[in-house]
């Protein structure tokens, strides 16, 4: 283990060879973190009441902090999701292929659908359901448009950038976040 991997409550946080965590992360107990994965620069998943989950080549963006509920569920993070910087994530779903705006919150028992993106400095109140390809906003947030074929361009250029740039820092050798 590394000082910022931290079992807790007989759990280890199981992350993916190929995953990138950034050496000022925090990844506590139940996480688990697929493949091409990365967790950036001061990003807290703190796993300590209930599980964490996240797909394959989805990123978490830097200052992100994701948590569970005591109560209830934990948080799932599915396959080629992007959440932007200070985003704050709990006990919520969200699916494939999803994008989470910069300094968004999702809050307990909220669902962000395959393909949905909430923009940067919403907030998904508890129990909202935002559906496939809809695009929402606001604090509140509420339903705003369908996604657009440039959101949806954008969305697709994210995750890969974000996944070539975590094997980037793998082979530069930066990747001092997680156990060899």
């Amino acid at each position: 283990m590394t000082e910022n991997i931290i079992s807790f409550r007989g759990h280890t946080p199981e992350i993916s060879n190929s995953a990138f965590i950034a050496p000022t992360a925090s990844i506590i107990g139940d996480v688990k973190i697929g493949a091409g994965s990365g967790i950036w620069y001061n990003c807290v998943l703190r796993g300590d009441m209930n599980e964490i989950r996240i797909g394959e080549n989805s990123n978490v963006q830097d200052g992100t902090i994701i948590h569970v509920a005591s109560l209830g569920q934990g948080t799932y993070i599915g396959s080629r999701v992007s959440i932007g910087h200070l985003a704050l994530i709990h006990a919520c779903t969200i699916e494939d292929g999803a994008m989470i705006g910069m300094q968004a919150t999702v809050m307990d028992g909220a669902l962000i659908e395959a393909g949905a993106l909430v923009a940067a400095g919403s907030l998904v109140p508890p129990g909202k359901r935002v559906l496939k390809g809809q695009m929402w906003a606001g604090t509140p947030a509420k339903y705003i448009r369908d996604v657009r074929q440039s959101d949806q361009g954008m969305i697709d250029y994210i995750w890969p950038v974000y996944r070539d740039l975590a094997a980037e820092y793998i082979d530069s050798g930066l990747d001092t976040g997680k156990p060899k």
